[in-house]
């Protein structure tokens, strides 16, 4: 399971009972004040981390069943859709000002020129790939929310334990509101790209 790093907590002020009392909540982390932390070197490439509703999270270490999805993924990708999107490997995007994961794979709006200067927002992702092991309950829930609450359009889990793919569509603010689950032998298609036919073989490694 992905683990959150401590984060120092800060004291509101608030009325309670006609009473003055102190709570402690967490602090957010910004976006803008997770950048800084990289720029001015106190989050390194050593720091196998990603900022996700305010909170930095360090991300597991990737297996071998991980890794082989991750590629055949990107390979299919590269071989069917080509120039059409822009495909984005474990690479940050910026959902909010709080939230700036870094999903297994995306599929991005063109031209690959736009992100020079700046991280995919919600408005230019057509798709969100998650591959996913021992990561399963995070990917689903707290990422799964997270993607939901910004418009993400559909949402892959790649589930390299159950050897199933999941696909979440319709975004709401509590969460997707469709779910489907896909077993070896079946196939799918991408809401970007309805006319290209995907087998749960394309992307399921073994």
């Amino acid at each position: 399971m992905s683990a959150v790093l401590d984060l120092t907590e800060k004291t509101e002020k608030t009325q309670l009972n006609g009473s003055v009392a102190y709570v402690k909540k967490p602090y957010l982390i910004s976006v803008k004040t997770y950048d800084s932390m990289i720029k001015h070197g106190i989050l390194t490439e050593n720091d196998n981390v990603e900022l996700l509703n305010g909170a930095i999270i360090e991300k597991m270490s990737k297996g071998t069943k991980h890794t082989s999805a991750t590629n055949l993924v990107t390979r299919f990708f590269y071989r069917h859709i080509d120039e059409k999107a822009v495909i984005r490997v474990q690479d940050p995007i910026l959902l909010d000002d709080f939230s700036e994961p870094e999903p297994d794979i995306v599929l991005a709006k063109p031209p690959i020129e736009k992100y020079l200067s700046q991280h995919p927002t919600p408005e230019d992702i057509l798709l969100i790939i998650e591959v996913s092991d021992s990561t399963l309950h995070f990917d689903r829930n707290n990422k799964g929310e997270a993607y939901s609450r910004a418009g993400i359009a559909q949402y892959l889990i790649v589930n390299v334990e159950n050897d199933t793919i999941e696909d979440y569509r319709k975004p709401d603010e509590d969460g997707f509101q469709s779910k489907e689950t896909y077993r070896r032998g079946e196939s799918f298609s991408l809401v970007a790209f309805p006319d290209l036919e995907i087998k749960t073989e394309d992307f399921l490694p073994g």
